[in-house]
């Protein structure tokens, strides 16, 4: 099976941006820049990410993209090319009318379709078969723009905390239906000093809480701006918990979540429109995560979806 679907894989990668080697060697070979490469690698596993008999194969092609190219943008990296590395089940258990080469090929396409979208390459890749769940794992190569990376570790006070959209129940669709978002880093980079950055993947919480202790500091949550979405609220009318706590905690929004000037904040409005700079909160020199509610503050506790069965 391996044979003639690189064969297939590398005759379909064709229709995409080519580095100066991709498929067919032993490894690629990226041209040379004046720019630094900025490299990410995710893996998606049958039962943690995705549960392959209620997804559709290509779905989980295309989420295994975006989660990569979700780093890149919180990198503020322009994506360029990515390995892929598939390890197939030798039979598909929840679904035994499907081929494994056909559920490579269906993976392999959502892939595909995500690249497209952004023109970005497939340089090369792996792929085997064992008696295991399916596991899927991607490297993206991303290049600097401008000599601007956008890092977790330079957060200062007084910075205002931005997130890009509403957060919350992603587990009923939007973990795999969602857009990197690559463009507005594109649009803010060059235009807005973003002091500290990462992407929202465990939840805003405990991403906001790694962010801070990179940087040293700590943080104020206004928790009557964080924007909930409304999956967030569906969640809540089953899960027991409060639709803010779906928001704090759910983790796999992929929206960015920076820290600007607070001078900053008017402009980055105007360039990407408020639903897309949300204000949520404040960096403050005093450890730890606080949230500010009914004019009081308290401390909180982080909360964040784990990657594990």
């Amino acid at each position: 099976m391996e044979q003639s679907f690189v064969a297939w894989a590398k005759m379909r990668a064709r229709r995409l941006p080519q580095e100066k080697v991709s498929i067919g060697d032993d490894a690629a070979v990226l041209a040379a820049t004046d720019s630094d490469l900025v490299v990410t690698t995710d893996s998606q596993c049958d039962g943690v990410h995705f549960r392959l008999g209620e997804t559709d194969p290509r779905a989980i092609g295309r989420k295994l993209v975006n989660v990569n190219l979700s780093d890149l943008a919180a990198m503020a990296a322009d994506p360029r090319c990515v390995f892929l590395s598939m390890c197939l089940p030798n039979q598909v258990q929840t679904n035994p009318a499907m081929a494994t080469d056909a559920l490579a090929s269906e993976i392999y396409e959502g892939v595909c379709e995500a690249l497209a979208k952004f023109d970005v390459g497939l340089a090369g890749g792996d792929t085997n078969c064992w008696d295991g769940p399916l596991s899927l794992t991607l490297t993206a190569i991303g290049q600097t723009v401008d000599n601007v990376t956008w890092l977790r570790n330079n957060a200062q006070p007084d910075d205002a905390i931005v997130v890009t959209g509403p957060l919350g129940g992603s587990i009923l669709g939007k973990h795999l239906d969602f857009t990197p978002r690559i463009d507005l880093a594109r649009a803010i980079r060059s235009s807005i000093p973003v002091n500290a950055a990462m992407d929202i993947s465990d939840g805003l919480s405990v991403d906001l809480l790694r962010l801070t202790d990179a940087s040293h500091c700590g943080a104020i949550l206004e928790l009557d701006k964080v924007p909930i979405s409304d999956a967030a609220v569906q969640a809540s009318e089953s899960s027991n918990k409060q639709p803010i706590e779906h928001a704090l905690g759910d983790g796999e929004d992929f929206e960015l979540l920076l820290t600007v000037p607070p001078d900053s904040v008017q402009q980055l409005q105007q360039l990407v429109g408020e639903d897309s700079a949300i204000v949520v909160g404040s960096i403050t020199s005093r450890t730890g995560l606080w949230a500010r509610e009914g004019g009081k503050i308290r401390q909180l506790t982080s909360s964040g979806y784990i990657h594990g069965r």
